[in-house]
Protein backbone atom coordinates (compact mmCIF):
# COMPACT_ATOMS: atom_id res chain seq x y z
CA UNK A 1 0.00 0.00 0.00
CA UNK A 2 1.09 3.46 -0.39
CA UNK A 3 1.90 5.49 2.19
CA UNK A 4 0.25 8.32 3.21
CA UNK A 5 3.38 10.64 1.88
CA UNK A 6 3.21 9.16 -1.64
CA UNK A 7 -0.63 9.56 -1.65
CA UNK A 8 -0.15 13.38 -0.97
CA UNK A 9 2.34 13.67 -3.65
CA UNK A 10 -0.03 11.90 -5.77
CA UNK A 11 -3.04 13.99 -5.41
CA UNK A 12 -0.73 17.42 -5.62
CA UNK A 13 0.47 15.87 -9.19
CA UNK A 14 -3.39 15.69 -10.33
CA UNK A 15 -3.83 18.92 -9.01
CA UNK A 16 -1.05 20.58 -10.85
CA UNK A 17 -1.94 19.09 -14.11
CA UNK A 18 -5.23 20.20 -13.85
CA UNK A 19 -4.70 23.56 -13.11
CA UNK A 20 -2.05 23.83 -15.82
CA UNK A 21 -4.93 22.95 -17.82
CA UNK A 22 -7.28 25.32 -16.90
CA UNK A 23 -4.68 27.93 -17.77
CA UNK A 24 -3.76 26.92 -21.12
CA UNK A 25 -4.74 28.98 -23.69
CA UNK A 26 -7.68 28.48 -25.77
CA UNK A 27 -8.25 29.76 -29.28
CA UNK A 28 -11.11 30.74 -30.85
CA UNK A 29 -11.14 30.46 -35.27
CA UNK A 30 -13.71 29.72 -38.16
CA UNK A 31 -12.75 26.86 -40.05
CA UNK A 32 -13.83 26.95 -44.30
CA UNK A 33 -17.40 25.34 -43.60
CA UNK A 34 -17.49 28.55 -41.47
CA UNK A 35 -17.77 26.63 -38.19
CA UNK A 36 -16.48 28.66 -35.09
CA UNK A 37 -13.50 26.07 -33.60
CA UNK A 38 -12.00 26.16 -30.31
CA UNK A 39 -8.50 24.86 -29.90
CA UNK A 40 -5.33 24.92 -27.16
CA UNK A 41 -3.60 25.44 -30.65
CA UNK A 42 -3.25 29.01 -32.53
CA UNK A 43 -4.90 28.99 -35.64
CA UNK A 44 -2.88 29.13 -38.77
CA UNK A 45 -2.34 32.16 -40.60
CA UNK A 46 -4.93 31.59 -43.49
CA UNK A 47 -7.84 30.80 -40.72
CA UNK A 48 -10.36 33.56 -40.36
CA UNK A 49 -10.93 35.08 -36.38
CA UNK A 50 -13.68 34.69 -35.46
CA UNK A 51 -15.74 38.48 -34.48
CA UNK A 52 -16.15 38.33 -30.70
CA UNK A 53 -19.83 38.80 -29.50
CA UNK A 54 -20.21 42.66 -29.83
CA UNK A 55 -17.06 43.25 -31.54
CA UNK A 56 -15.67 44.98 -34.74
CA UNK A 57 -14.77 42.47 -38.03
CA UNK A 58 -11.30 42.40 -38.16
CA UNK A 59 -9.14 45.03 -40.16
CA UNK A 60 -6.96 43.86 -43.06
CA UNK A 61 -3.60 44.05 -41.90
CA UNK A 62 -1.42 46.80 -42.99
CA UNK A 63 0.61 46.67 -45.76
CA UNK A 64 3.69 48.38 -44.12
CA UNK A 65 5.07 44.42 -43.01
CA UNK A 66 8.10 44.29 -44.58
CA UNK A 67 11.26 44.02 -42.45
CA UNK A 68 9.35 42.67 -40.18
CA UNK A 69 10.45 39.55 -38.17
CA UNK A 70 8.62 37.07 -38.98
CA UNK A 71 6.77 35.86 -35.73
CA UNK A 72 5.42 39.85 -35.22
CA UNK A 73 4.86 39.45 -39.34
CA UNK A 74 2.86 37.00 -38.28
CA UNK A 75 0.91 38.48 -35.27
CA UNK A 76 0.16 41.54 -37.40
CA UNK A 77 -1.23 39.33 -40.41
CA UNK A 78 -3.47 37.37 -37.73
CA UNK A 79 -4.48 40.34 -35.28
CA UNK A 80 -4.03 43.80 -37.00
CA UNK A 81 -3.86 46.73 -34.59
CA UNK A 82 -6.16 50.04 -35.66
CA UNK A 83 -6.38 53.09 -33.49
CA UNK A 84 -9.36 55.22 -33.85
CA UNK A 85 -8.37 59.20 -32.79
CA UNK A 86 -9.99 62.74 -33.22
CA UNK A 87 -8.56 66.28 -32.72
CA UNK A 88 -7.72 67.40 -29.38
CA UNK A 89 -7.86 64.07 -27.92
CA UNK A 90 -5.42 64.01 -24.96
CA UNK A 91 -5.79 59.62 -24.01
CA UNK A 92 -5.51 59.36 -27.97
CA UNK A 93 -1.97 61.01 -27.87
CA UNK A 94 -1.13 58.54 -24.71
CA UNK A 95 -2.55 55.65 -26.45
CA UNK A 96 -0.75 56.25 -29.97
CA UNK A 97 2.66 56.70 -27.58
CA UNK A 98 2.26 53.67 -25.56
CA UNK A 99 1.98 51.51 -29.06
CA UNK A 100 4.52 53.48 -30.51
CA UNK A 101 6.86 53.01 -27.42
CA UNK A 102 6.05 48.62 -27.29
CA UNK A 103 6.78 48.82 -30.59
CA UNK A 104 3.11 47.81 -32.16
CA UNK A 105 2.59 48.10 -35.61
CA UNK A 106 -0.52 50.01 -36.24
CA UNK A 107 -2.89 51.71 -38.81
CA UNK A 108 -4.01 55.09 -37.62
CA UNK A 109 -7.82 56.23 -38.92
CA UNK A 110 -8.84 59.58 -37.88
CA UNK A 111 -12.51 60.57 -36.79
CA UNK A 112 -13.15 64.44 -37.86
CA UNK A 113 -15.91 65.12 -39.66
CA UNK A 114 -19.28 64.18 -39.58
CA UNK A 115 -19.53 60.97 -42.15
CA UNK A 116 -16.06 59.83 -39.82
CA UNK A 117 -18.53 59.94 -36.79
CA UNK A 118 -21.45 58.09 -38.34
CA UNK A 119 -18.78 55.68 -39.70
CA UNK A 120 -17.43 54.42 -36.11
CA UNK A 121 -20.81 54.35 -35.10
CA UNK A 122 -22.27 52.34 -36.98
CA UNK A 123 -18.67 50.34 -36.60
CA UNK A 124 -19.00 50.45 -32.93
CA UNK A 125 -22.09 51.84 -31.59
CA UNK A 126 -20.88 54.91 -29.92
CA UNK A 127 -18.40 57.29 -30.99
CA UNK A 128 -16.16 57.54 -28.00
CA UNK A 129 -12.14 58.09 -28.61
CA UNK A 130 -10.09 56.46 -28.64
CA UNK A 131 -10.91 53.30 -29.84
CA UNK A 132 -8.42 50.36 -30.34
CA UNK A 133 -9.15 47.03 -32.31
CA UNK A 134 -6.87 43.99 -32.18
CA UNK A 135 -8.25 41.79 -34.82
CA UNK A 136 -12.10 41.55 -33.78
CA UNK A 137 -11.79 42.66 -30.53
CA UNK A 138 -12.59 45.77 -29.64
CA UNK A 139 -11.59 48.14 -26.83
CA UNK A 140 -12.97 51.48 -25.94
CA UNK A 141 -11.38 54.39 -24.37
CA UNK A 142 -7.59 54.35 -23.20
CA UNK A 143 -6.43 51.65 -20.26
CA UNK A 144 -2.64 51.04 -20.11
CA UNK A 145 -3.75 47.89 -18.17
CA UNK A 146 -6.42 46.53 -20.60
CA UNK A 147 -4.59 47.11 -23.83
CA UNK A 148 -1.58 45.68 -22.60
CA UNK A 149 -3.31 42.35 -21.87
CA UNK A 150 -4.97 41.84 -24.85
CA UNK A 151 -1.74 42.79 -26.58
CA UNK A 152 0.13 40.24 -24.81
CA UNK A 153 -2.76 37.37 -25.45
CA UNK A 154 -2.75 37.77 -29.31
CA UNK A 155 1.20 37.42 -29.08
CA UNK A 156 2.44 41.09 -29.61
CA UNK A 157 6.14 41.63 -28.02
CA UNK A 158 6.11 43.70 -24.81
CA UNK A 159 9.12 45.14 -25.87
CA UNK A 160 10.16 47.15 -29.09
CA UNK A 161 11.37 44.58 -31.77
CA UNK A 162 10.98 46.83 -34.49
CA UNK A 163 13.57 47.51 -37.78
CA UNK A 164 15.63 50.93 -37.00
CA UNK A 165 14.00 52.30 -40.40
CA UNK A 166 10.30 51.12 -40.16
CA UNK A 167 7.81 54.05 -40.17
CA UNK A 168 4.34 53.88 -38.69
CA UNK A 169 1.81 53.96 -42.23
CA UNK A 170 0.55 58.16 -41.85
CA UNK A 171 -2.80 58.70 -40.28
CA UNK A 172 -5.87 58.29 -42.63
CA UNK A 173 -9.11 59.53 -42.62
CA UNK A 174 -11.85 56.74 -41.48
CA UNK A 175 -14.10 58.27 -44.77
CA UNK A 176 -12.04 58.87 -47.65
CA UNK A 177 -12.56 62.42 -48.86
CA UNK A 178 -13.17 62.76 -52.64
CA UNK A 179 -11.39 65.40 -53.98
CA UNK A 180 -14.09 67.86 -55.76
CA UNK A 181 -13.91 67.92 -59.91
CA UNK A 182 -11.77 70.43 -60.72
CA UNK A 183 -13.59 73.11 -63.20
CA UNK A 184 -12.75 73.84 -66.59
CA UNK A 185 -12.09 77.15 -67.45
CA UNK A 186 -14.25 78.78 -70.19
CA UNK A 187 -11.64 78.67 -73.08
CA UNK A 188 -11.19 82.26 -73.89
CA UNK A 189 -12.95 84.38 -77.23
CA UNK A 190 -10.56 86.69 -79.10
CA UNK A 191 -12.82 89.77 -79.18
CA UNK A 192 -14.17 90.64 -82.47
CA UNK A 193 -12.08 92.99 -84.51
CA UNK A 194 -13.54 96.47 -84.95
CA UNK A 195 -15.22 97.01 -88.41
CA UNK A 196 -13.52 98.85 -90.13
CA UNK A 197 -14.63 102.58 -90.38
CA UNK A 198 -14.93 103.97 -94.16
CA UNK A 199 -13.03 106.15 -95.18
CA UNK A 200 -15.01 109.87 -95.24
CA UNK A 201 -16.03 110.86 -98.48
CA UNK A 202 -13.29 113.90 -99.60
CA UNK A 203 -15.65 116.72 -100.70
CA UNK A 204 -15.54 118.08 -104.10
CA UNK A 205 -14.96 116.23 -107.55
CA UNK A 206 -12.55 113.55 -107.79
CA UNK A 207 -11.39 110.84 -110.46
CA UNK A 208 -13.95 108.78 -109.49
CA UNK A 209 -16.55 111.43 -108.93
CA UNK A 210 -16.24 114.13 -111.62
CA UNK A 211 -19.26 115.79 -110.60
CA UNK A 212 -18.81 115.92 -106.71
CA UNK A 213 -22.02 114.03 -105.84
CA UNK A 214 -22.46 113.17 -102.32
CA UNK A 215 -25.69 111.17 -100.66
Amino acid sequence: MKSTAQRMLCTLALLLVANGAWAQQLYRSVDANGRVIFSDQPPAASAKAAPARGGVAPAAPSANTAGLPYELRQVVQRYPVTLYTGDQCAPCDTGRSMLTTRGVPFDERTVKTADDTDALQRLTGQASLPLLTIGSQQLKGYSDSEWSQYLDAAGYPRSNQLPSGFRTSPAAPLVAQQAAPAVRAEPQRAAPAPAATPAPASEGPTPGNPAGIRF
